[in-house]
């Protein structure tokens, strides 16, 4: 793009950013399908010469809005190395910010390919919607970046630093590391992180508070061996009896956490309405909605625990057995103001304390990652919220996300006078993780918009 820049102390408004973007958008669009087509999962079954060309790729198109990019590792706390990360970087005229730009180049893997509509890793466009994986979560957020980036050119008034990591998805296992390693080069003044979402579709939102996540696996053990149900069933306990009924105390009958210590708040500044709740979930008419205290604070404010695996025979592999052991994986979102490890006591001593029988309880491998709440009074979270309501078109809210970011926690412990902006292109229906990942095509552009303005603005106040 080339473009006749108005003087430097005219700020932009959102009609000339949009009026900048609207004749290459297209060609954007077609940047972001070439990155979706690159299948960059970071998880160990996966080959991580995808990844590799993933970050290859961010890197030239990183060079090509003028920074200086090279491709990075770290080791993880194992010792193994790092899936490589994109670190680009403008250095800021004299006396101005300089602004950390992050996104993640990983992606989820596509799962069960028969549930998708269509192939996930091209990018398909039906209507406003653009359906890939990655397409939202979060290569989009890079595209946001680089797009805001290149509209701006040469007027840019701050320092940029680009961070596209590449293993969010696989837990960020060299993340501290890298911060470490890499500290001089990742310093900043405000950090911008594109990888949360919107309250709506055209409805902007500033994230500011996350839920931390732990996990937990334990075994349930009745028997030193499995043995014949006919033989001894009605008198032997097996561990899969005691395992359901310890499973079955973490929640009380409303569906409530029933593990006490939590930390958890009732009300939450703006409302979910139930049957927005519904419609984005998918929850069948039928069911229930469970727990106590509004919607939002349920989703954002409270802890929340699901059972992600249990270790028995599937139905086609079951036989008239007792079995001796049951292993089972519990996932814990956690509100801020908690912390993992204290969660994690909090739950042992439950799980402790409910195992019926007698059995013997063993606890497993956990991991943990901290909740997050913004500082409102930050100046910086003013300017993006109304960088977003100019960019979008629409007043911005705050909101908070079930979800976790527990590098964010890093973040600050590495650079604890950084303003933190947690940002996204994400919107109710476009199910990352899951099958049929879309991005919201409007919103995208707007994002663009949003940030460039966001970017002409942080170095004038």
């Amino acid at each position: 793009m080339t473009h006749s820049d108005p003087p430097s102390d005219h700020p932009l408004t959102a009609a000339e950013v949009r009026g900048r973007l609207e004749p290459d958008f297209p060609r954007v669009l077609d940047t972001l399908s070439s990155l979706v087509a690159i299948p960059s999962v970071a998880w160990p079954s996966h080959d991580r010469a995808h990844v590799e060309a993933s970050a290859e790729a961010v890197a030239a198109l990183a060079s090509a809005v003028g920074l200086s990019a090279e491709i990075l590792t770290a080791p993880t706390a194992a010792g193994t190395e790092g899936h490589p990360a994109v670190v680009a970087s403008r250095p800021a005229p004299t006396g101005r910010p300089t602004v950390v730009l992050y996104a993640h180049h990983d992606v989820q893997p596509a799962g069960d390919e028969s549930l998708w509509d269509t192939p996930p890793f091209t990018a398909t466009r039906k209507g406003d919607r653009v359906f890939g994986r990655g397409a939202a979560d979060d290569k989009a957020g890079i595209m946001v970046h680089l797009t805001a980036l290149e509209l701006l050119g040469e007027r840019l008034g701050v320092g940029v630093v680009l961070f596209v990591e590449g293993e969010e998805e696989a837990g960020s296992p060299s993340f501290r590391n890298f911060l470490e390693q890499h500290r001089e080069k990742l310093a900043g003044d405000v950090i911008v992180v594109a990888d949360s979402g919107n309250w709506a579709p055209g409805v902007p939102a500033l994230t500011s508070s996350l839920r931390g996540m732990a996990s937990l696996e334990f075994t349930v053990r009745t028997l030193d061996h499995s043995v014949h149900s006919g033989m001894y069933g009605g008198v032997v306990p097996d561990a899969m009896m005691a395992m359901t009924r310890v499973l079955a105390s973490l929640h009380d009958d409303t569906g409530t956490v029933a593990v006490e210590g939590l930390q958890r708040t009732l009300t939450a500044d703006v409302e979910y309405a139930e049957a927005d709740v519904r419609r984005d979930s998918g929850v069948l008419p039928s069911t229930s909605l469970v727990g106590e205290g509004s919607l939002s604070s349920r989703l954002w404010l409270q802890p929340a625990i699901t059972v992600i695996g249990v270790d028995v025979p599937t139905v086609d592999d079951a036989s008239n057995t007792l079995q001796a052991a049951v292993r089972a994986k519990i996932s814990i979102r956690l509100a801020p103001g908690d912390a993992p490890e204290a969660a994690l006591q909090q739950v042992r001593q439950h799980i402790a304390g409910n195992v019926p029988f007698g059995a013997l309880v063993e606890f497993g491998a956990t991991e943990g990652g901290h909740p997050w709440r913004a500082d409102l009074t930050d100046p910086a979270i003013g300017l993006a919220r109304q960088a977003l309501s100019d960019g979008y078109g629409t007043e911005s809210v705050l909101m908070g996300l079930g979800g976790s970011i527990p590098f964010i926690a890093d973040l600050l412990a590495v650079f604890p006078e950084a303003s933190i902006l947690v940002t996204g292109v994400e919107d109710p229906d476009a199910r990352a993780h899951s099958a049929n990942e879309s991005l919201y095509v409007p919103d995208f552009a707007s994002a663009i918009v949003a940030e460039t303005l966001l970017l002409d603005r942080l170095w004038r106040e």
